[in-house]
């Protein structure tokens, strides 16, 4: 299986990324001895600047599911492909040599990826990054930084960034994320080369669910019809009983604000459940993550023991870090039960305009029609606008209650 396998419904971009992929291995097996005495700049930035497909910052952008943090992680697998076949001719990536596979599941020596579950990625976190670029690789092949959350970058980071991506080292490639181009820094993306990618074909979705993840073909079409294409969603709604349950009862709330106390009710739901996806994660990772830190820092495992004098400060930086985490995931999820509401409400306004697409939440059929039916498409409209208007508000870190709750209440007028 190639690396690009996993890079659904992108055509395009993979045969940019195949193309660079080829280049830089072309690259690699061109300097070698040569590279030490020649006058020219080794690496991706002087192949660039000789016409080739390879260079040495990338911009991926895409909405929320179209895989742009897989399409990195793929072409930095096919930098780092050593299979044999490629002295035959066969192209870079193929998906089960050492370099692929130890590139894939996140061991390889020379490749650094970075995903955040807080609100930002700061300074100190980037020139750790930066110093981690300016190594030559230990493999000889390149040093790949893959930073899939390049959006939560804050300024500061963002000015330590772009001096590395100005100046790069030798056989140096950043590969960075973002939903849209306008979530990075303008002097960042205009040294990057962009690749835009789409959300993908719901039968694309549904067939790699199924060829990959072995889904029933029924709820595998079900899934990536309700998520809109949305991979790591429908693969999450395919599987998870408990996502499945959340969603039911989002899509249940456009018929519970028909008076102020249902509108309230429904936001303090809404919240609740949020919260709840939170404290299961803060269940999973947190009691691991202190007493593993209460071990390195010298305290008896599961003794509850006092910690040795001085490092109070390390304990109550991973609790800053947990609490941050918490926020993050009451945000996701929220944003998630938003994204699934305003689905809803433009198969409403579907049915209103008899447009022929399919519905993405048809098993709720009959309260779309009875909304359709009760309502106009001016008011639907709104009440689109009024879920957008949510997600802007929690961005700019309104309190979740009271957003939540002026949507439903501006649902309920329409």
């Amino acid at each position: 299986m190639a690396v690009w396998d996993d890079v659904v419904g992108q055509e395009r971009v993979t045969a940019q990324l195949a193309a660079a992929a080829r280049d830089a291995d072309a690259i690699v097996a061109a300097e070698g001895a040569a590279r030490e005495a020649s006058a020219g700049e080794p690496g991706a930035a002087a192949a660039e600047r000789n016409g080739s497909q390879m260079t040495h910052a990338w911009l991926f952008t895409g909405p929320p599911g179209s895989g742009r943090a897989a399409a990195a992680r793929a072409f930095a697998a096919a930098l780092q492909c050593v299979s044999p076949d490629r002295a035959l001719g066969g192209a870079p990536g193929c998906g089960f040599c050492d370099g692929c596979h130890t590139t894939l599941v996140g061991t390889h020596a020379d490749v650094e990826i970075v995903r955040t579950d807080l609100l930002s990625i700061g300074v100190k976190e980037t020139r750790d990054l930066v110093r981690r670029a300016s190594l030559s690789p230990a493999g000889g092949r390149w040093q790949v930084i893959v930073l899939e959350d390049a959006d939560r970058l804050t300024e500061g980071a963002g000015n330590v960034l772009l001096k590395a991506v100005e100046e790069p080292a030798p056989r140096t490639v950043w590969l960075l994320c973002a939903p849209s181009i306008e979530d990075v820094l303008p002097t960042i993306r205009s040294r990057c080369r962009h690749l835009s990618l789409r959300t993908p074909p719901v039968g694309a979705v549904a067939d790699v669910l199924v060829r990959r993840d072995g889904i029933d073909p029924e709820a595998a079409a079900r899934a990536a019809r309700a998520t809109q294409g949305h991979i790591d969603r429908a693969r999450r709604l395919a599987t998870d009983e408990r996502a499945r349950a959340r969603r039911a009862a989002v899509l249940k709330l456009p018929l519970r604000v028909d008076d102020i106390g249902g509108c309230l009710k429904a936001a303090q739901e809404l919240i609740d459940a949020a919260g709840e996806d939170a404290k299961q994660v803060a269940e999973e990772v947190d009691a691991k993550e202190t007493e593993e830190l209460r071990a390195a820092l010298g305290a008896a495992a599961g003794t509850g023991g006092r910690l040795p004098r001085g490092t109070a400060g390390a304990m109550k930086e991973l609790q800053d870090k947990q609490k941050r985490r918490a926020t993050r995931t009451q945000r996701d999820s929220l944003d998630l039960a938003l994204v699934d509401l305003t689905a809803f409400y433009r198969d409403v306004l579907a049915l209103q305009m008899g447009a022929t697409v399919p519905l993405a939440n048809d098993e709720v059929g009959d309260g779309l029609r009875r909304i359709a039916g009760n309502s106009t498409p001016e008011r639907t409209l709104r009440r689109i606008e009024a879920v957008i208007a949510c997600r802007e508000a929690l961005e700019r870190n309104v309190a979740p209650l009271l957003a939540v709750e002026a949507m439903t209440v501006a649902l309920r007028a329409g």
